[in-house]
């Protein structure tokens, strides 16, 4: 038992090696992959993890193609492709830090392209299944999703600090919110077209707040380099008097 705990709290050290999370779920979330990359064979790797959640993004996309031209019950394949998703995106960076095989740069340039393709098929995926110009909705939510990509590598780079949630949403909170919608829509139909477009009123809020903290946290940044910079400037002239 004491040795279990002894690799959980190991677990969860290294999993939370440069992020920091913020979302509401976040407890549940870490403790859940800690005890998952224990458990992952030796033989998948993290490219490997990352294929499996691209692959949870083409399982949303194709529910949504087949619910359009099939049946609507197809829909609830989406939420199988959410927790695969989850799985390969929640586990394949936090896999290479557990394993000490952390290739911080590449996966960090992999994880974000293959999110961004992903959330543009689900998009994509939304606009066959959706009528008439409630499609928009879809393009919307790509849109605002990409805004929120962009704000979380600003806030990255301003502060050193790789966070990928916007305030108390993550990825997994979006998830789980899509996979909510998505399932009314098989017992309501048409409940789609006016969720969805509440989330995307939702996720242009959080996104707008991120945008103020985030310039209010680039403004600062300026200040200290600029108070930085005097103060070199001073040593300098203190120097050469």
């Amino acid at each position: 038992m004491k040795n279990n705990k002894r690799e959980m709290a190991k677990s969860l050290r290294l999993i939370a090696s440069d992020r920091q999370r913020t979302n509401i779920l976040r407890e549940w979330e870490q403790k859940t992959i800690a005890y998952l990359v224990q458990k992952i064979p030796s033989w998948i790797s993290s490219d490997g993890l990352t294929a499996i959640g691209f692959f949870g993004n083409l399982m949303v996309t194709a529910s949504f193609v087949m619910g359009a031209f099939m049946n609507r019950y197809w829909l609830l394949l989406s939420l199988l492709g959410f927790i695969i998703n989850w799985v390969g995106d929640s586990l394949d960076g936090r896999l290479a830090y557990y394993r000490n095989t952390p290739r911080k740069w590449y996966g960090f340039s992999l994880d974000v392209t293959v999110d961004w393709i992903g959330t543009f098929l689900i998009g994509l995926g939304y606009t066959i299944y959706a009528p008439g110009w409630w499609k928009y909705a879809g393009f919307f939510f790509v849109v605002l999703y990409g805004w929120e990509m962009i704000t979380a590598q600003l806030r990255y780079k301003i502060s050193g600090q790789y966070s990928i949630d916007s305030g108390i949403l993550g990825p997994t909170e979006v998830r789980t919110i899509l996979g909510a919608i998505i399932t009314f829509e098989v017992f309501v139909p048409d409940s789609i077209q006016y969720l969805a477009s509440a989330a995307c009123i939702v996720l242009l809020i959080f996104n707008l707040a991120e945008a103020r903290k985030l310039l209010l946290l680039a403004d600062e940044q300026d200040r200290s380099d600029r108070r930085q910079k005097e103060e070199e400037f001073k040593k300098k002239r203190m120097e050469n008097a």
